[in-house]
């Protein structure tokens, strides 16, 4: 496609080839219902997802993000509107059959870790299979586990506890943990906020990672630094969409890490 730019193919190839999104909203909408007031936190959201993407959703305090990200995690539920995954209408379902959609579709990682203290990184990784509906043999989910871990470059330390790993090797568990069950769809809401600069930057690289073998990924964030080694950023205001776009000039982490070294050698020469 001599003379074609790049953001042309790309469409082309999301037109013919990801005809389907992993997250479709239609018109999504969410009221809170406060004594005599009304709180219209997200207002008639229209998003499509695709797959292999990765979007990050920004928008201040009181913009709709995090209202948004639990309504498409099934963690809350539409007052109006339809939201597909994966081809399902989650806005119809109760609550046991959005119980299986988050446990098979969705993979979570939060700001906090949430690992449990007295058992072992595969153990942990180990834990979101126990509540699969189709039973899996212990067997295979150790080595589902096992697999998990060294995903995300920490299969040597599979039989380590949370107190003695670092914080970014922690999230690392907590990724591997949200990639178990294979599932459709990676949620992160503030996978970074409890990160020291470089150890973001470490967790942003794993992401990336993930990313390129077509893991979809969606995470919310309010630091722009973060968002930048995305590859599309939707931000939010008065819960509705601000702007939609691709990132331009996208961070490398490998490219961040690199540079954050050699500066940090530079210091040391200095002193």
């Amino acid at each position: 496609m001599a003379g074609v730019s790049r953001a042309v193919v790309d469409l082309i190839l999301k037109y013919f080839v990801q005809t389907n999104p992993v997250i479709k909203l239609d018109a999504i909408q969410k009221t809170y219902h406060t004594g005599e007031v009304d709180v219209h936190a997200v207002r008639g959201i229209t998003l499509n997802i695709f797959p292999g993407e990765f979007v990050a959703i920004m928008g201040s305090s009181g913009s709709g993000k995090s209202t948004l990200m639990n309504m498409i995690g099934a963690l809350d539920r539409p007052t109006g509107g339809h939201y597909w995954l994966d081809g399902i209408d989650v806005s119809t379902l109760d609550r046991d059959a959005l119980a299986d959609v988050r446990n098979e579709k969705i993979g979570f990682v939060f700001q906090g870790f949430n690992l449990l203290s007295r058992t072992s990184a595969l153990e942990n990784v180990e834990m979101p299979m126990q509540y699969n509906r189709q039973r899996i043999h212990s067997h295979e989910q150790r080595t589902r586990a096992q697999q998990s871990l060294e995903l995300v470059g920490l299969g040597p330390r599979a039989d380590h506890h949370p107190n003695q790993l670092s914080g970014g090797q922690q999230q690392r568990v907590a990724i591997a943990r949200a990639l178990v069950n294979k599932p459709s769809l990676l949620l992160a809401d503030e996978p970074t906020g409890n990160l020291d600069s470089q150890t973001s930057i470490e967790i942003m690289g794993v992401f990336q990672k993930l990313n390129d073998q077509g893991i979809t990924i969606i995470m919310v964030t309010h630091e722009l630094d973060v968002a930048r080694f995305t590859k599309r950023m939707v931000i939010l205001r008065d819960g509705k969409i601000l702007t939609d776009e691709a990132v331009q000039n996208r961070s490398v982490a490998d490219k961040e890490l690199q540079r954050l070294r050699q500066e940090q050698q530079a210091v040391k020469l200095a002193s």
